[in-house]
C-alpha cells in the first residue's frame, strides 16, 4: 500500500459534498446524497388546508410531488418567483419532496473539521433545521438537516403519488 494514497483517501472520507443555495441573503447547504435533481420553478397545483410554506404539488414526469417553499418554512417574507428560483428535488428514505429556493449556487466539498455544531449558537426552535455551520474562505454556510425540514412535528407534507 502506498502511504500517500491512504492519507488522501482518509482526507476525502472526512469531507462531504453539499449543494449550496441562497435564501434571502444567506447561503445554505444540504448533503448532495439527498438531492435527486434541480429543476426550474414550474406550475404548482395548490392544495387546501396546508401550511403556507407547503405550496402544493407539481407533476415531475408522471409523479406528483409536494413542494415546500424553504423561504416560508424558515419564516422569511414571501418573495415572487423569478428566473433564478429553483426546485431542489430531494429524497429522504422513501419520501420525495421539492424544496423551492431563491437560487442554486454550487456543489462544495466541506471537510468535517470546518463544521461547527448549531448548539453553540442557540438551543431551541430557531435552530431546529440546522445541522451545522461550515466556515469557508468567503463566509459561513448554514448546513441543513433534510429530515427536520421534511418531518418536523409541525410539518404537513402530502405524500408523492404516481399517476
Amino acid at each position: 500500500m502506498n502511504f500517500g494514497e491512504g492519507l488522501e483517501e482518509g482526507a476525502e472520507a472526512s469531507a462531504k459534498k453539499y449543494l449550496t443555495f441562497a435564501i434571502a441573503d444567506e447561503e445554505y447547504g444540504i448533503e448532495i446524497d439527498y438531492v435527486m435533481e434541480i429543476i426550474r420553478i414550474q406550475k404548482i397545483t395548490e392544495l387546501p388546508d396546508l401550511p403556507a410554506y407547503t405550496k402544493g404539488v407539481l407533476n415531475l414526469r408522471g409523479k406528483v410531488i409536494p413542494v415546500i417553499d424553504v423561504r416560508l418554512r424558515f419564516g422569511f417574507e414571501e418573495k415572487p418567483y423569478d428566473d433564478r428560483t429553483c426546485v431542489i428535488v430531494v429524497q429522504y428514505e422513501d419520501v420525495i419532496v421539492g424544496l423551492i429556493v431563491d437560487s442554486v449556487n454550487e456543489v462544495l466539498d466541506i471537510p468535517n473539521e470546518v463544521i461547527s455544531s448549531p448548539s453553540r449558537i442557540r438551543k431551541g426552535d430557531e435552530s431546529r433545521f440546522i445541522q451545522g455551520l461550515a466556515r469557508t474562505e468567503k463566509n459561513v454556510k448554514i448546513l441543513l438537516n433534510v429530515e427536520k425540514i421534511l418531518f418536523d412535528e409541525s410539518a404537513a407534507i402530502p405524500e408523492a403519488v404516481e399517476e
